[in-house]
């Protein structure tokens, strides 16, 4: 490949991540000024200057554009399980994965998106849809660390579980205390939820799966 291909093609990409990026800015603007339902797909092609078959290019519905940003956590949780060191289990690496996150704190428009999808059934339910495909991600590793068989109920058990309580821990009411921004604040809240959750992986790793 030429230098000038490679250019152009970098130039290309680049241009696309703008248009992505554009797309799913202002349908979230929005979501939060006129509703998540009462926003149309042409509203938002006409609001980030592109066709609405463009949208389609990247977004398959408009619920992937409210979603945007969880394909690529679930991509990045992936990586971190998949290639986690040799006697480092995937409690350990989720506890790790979380603590190297940002933790800046939600802007404005981040916490009226995060209202639109609490205060909507329909919403919720999509959300705890693609909640599970990382619960699957959790378990599949868990099931590795144990020795388990992909049927084997135990460490989806323990998946579930987590996942619940990090979810509990995302819905609490900040009227009732700031939430935690530094690693040591993070890691004060989710190790006695990581504590809880390895207890109960080594009460059910220590029996038998059942039939």
């Amino acid at each position: 490949m030429s230098q000038e291909t490679s250019r152009q093609n970098g130039l290309r990409e680049r241009k696309k991540l703008r248009t992505r990026e554009t797309i799913s800015r202002v349908a979230i603007e929005l979501f939060v000024e006129r509703g998540y339902h009462a926003t149309t797909l042409a509203e938002i092609a006409e609001a980030a200057d592109v066709s609405t078959r463009t949208i389609f290019a990247y977004y398959p519905s408009k619920e992937d554009i409210l979603f945007c940003d969880f394909p690529a956590l679930l991509d990045a949780v992936a990586h971190a399980l998949r290639e986690r060191p040799a006697g480092k289990d995937a409690l350990e690496t989720i506890r790790d994965f979380i603590l190297a996150m940002p933790h800046g704190g939600k802007d404005e428009l981040d916490e009226q998106l995060h209202a639109i999808v609490k205060s909507d059934a329909t919403l919720r339910s999509h959300m705890r849809a693609r909640m599970v495909q990382l619960q699957d991600l959790v378990a599949a590793a868990v099931a590795e660390d144990i020795g388990a068989d992909a049927d084997d109920l135990r460490p989806h058990v323990v998946a579930a579980s987590l996942i619940a309580a990090f979810e509990v821990m995302s819905e609490r009411d900040p009227a009732k205390g700031a939430k935690p921004q530094s690693p040591e604040e993070i890691a004060a809240v989710i190790d006695p939820v990581i504590a809880f959750v390895r207890g109960g992986l080594e009460a059910l790793a220590s029996r038998p799966a059942p039939a």
